[in-house]
Formats: C-alpha cells, sequence, structure tokens
C-alpha cells in the first residue's frame, strides 16, 4: 500500500498473524500497534515481563483473541523499535465492531473489533495528521444476531 505509515493489528492472542505482519511492516520501516482486549493482555504482559508468561483471559473478544500466552516468535517481533503494544476496554472493542457494521456494512467478530477500537476510543493510538494508517480486520466467527441498528 504506497504511503502506508502504520498497520494497526489485532490479531495479538497467540501473535501468529501480528507476527507475521509485523516482521513485513518492518522490513518496509512501516510501524506497527499491537491492540489487544484489557483482559485478554498476553503480548502486553510479555513485552512487559522480557518473556512469555500465562495470563488471565477474560473478554468479549476470548473466543479469537484468548490466548493464555503469547508466542515466542510474537514477542520477539514486538520487541523490534517500530512496534507498540496498546489494551482497549470492552466497550470500545463493542462499540468498533457496531461501528464497522453501521458505517461499512461488515459483519465482524469482536477479536477484529479491537483493532479498529485501537484508534476509536479516547486514550488509544492516534494517527498524527496526514499519517495513513491500516487497520487489519481479520476473523469469520460471529453472530450477526446483535449487530443491529441502533437508534
Amino acid at each position: 500500500m504506497p504511503g502506508l505509515d502504520t498497520v494497526v493489528v489485532v490479531a495479538v492472542g497467540g501473535g501468529g498473524l501480528f507476527a507475521g505482519a509485523a516482521t513485513a511492516a518492518q522490513h518496509h520501516g512501516i510501524r506497527t500497534v499491537a491492540v489487544e482486549p484489557e483482559n485478554c493482555r498476553a503480548l502486553n504482559t510479555a513485552l512487559k515481563a522480557g518473556t512469555p508468561v500465562d495470563v488471565p483471559v477474560a473478554s468479549v473478544a476470548a473466543d479469537s483473541l484468548g490466548a493464555r500466552r503469547a508466542s515466542e516468535m510474537a514477542l520477539r517481533a514486538a520487541q523490534h523499535g517500530l512496534v507498540s503494544s496498546i489494551l482497549v476496554p470492552y466497550a470500545e472493542i463493542v462499540r468498533a465492531r457496531q461501528a464497522l457494521r453501521d458505517d461499512r456494512r461488515l459483519a465482524v467478530e469482536h477479536g477484529a473489533g479491537t483493532a479498529l477500537a485501537g484508534i476509536l476510543g479516547p486514550e488509544d493510538y492516534r494517527p498524527a495528521g496526514g499519517e495513513t494508517v491500516c487497520v487489519l480486520l481479520c476473523g469469520a466467527t460471529t453472530d450477526p444476531g446483535d449487530l443491529v441498528r441502533r437508534p
């Protein structure tokens, strides 16, 4: 994607998709923001500890992002200077998922909504003026029954 500055990646459960995306982004000098639910923070905790550790898992996105431990490969990719890690709360994940449905007609799982929540929430990653950002949406396990237009 010409002019891409930052990739916001969500699939940080065990970290396979994140590790691949971050490694490719780093090769091109592109920043990566790893986004995890507050209560599914395997990579964020591993970064702080310097090693993968077991974490509790409890989140609306746990079905897709609920790994108890990040992989060594994900941790190595996240320790690069072009990577940052943020956490988002439950309410922001739900709001972002609904926004994808309402604004883009995309029915995604909560894990995919987590990526968008990383740039929509009040204190999360904020793109700089003129920055080109890619939000990577992944996953297909969802119940569209709770994605109804709200008044």
